[in-house]
């Protein structure tokens, strides 16, 4: 075999090897959703929103506000 013949069976073997992976991780997808809505406001309570925050004003210091 040359090596070109080598360097591709790998490449062909290793994207097989990625699809077969998507295909099994898509399969188990049962359409529940991540987080229930309990856990979710928990989330939030915990972590914050997820809403973006505001912009910064111009002039404004990025500093803790210990």
């Amino acid at each position: 075999m040359s090596r070109a013949v080598l360097i591709a069976l790998l490449l062909a073997i290793a994207a097989a090897s990625s699809a077969a992976t998507v295909l099994i991780l898509n399969s188990r997808n049962t359409g529940i959703p991540a987080l229930t809505g309990e856990r979710r406001a928990v989330r939030e309570k915990f972590f914050g929103s997820d809403m973006e925050l505001p912009p910064i004003k111009e002039g404004q210091e990025m500093r803790p506000r210990w």
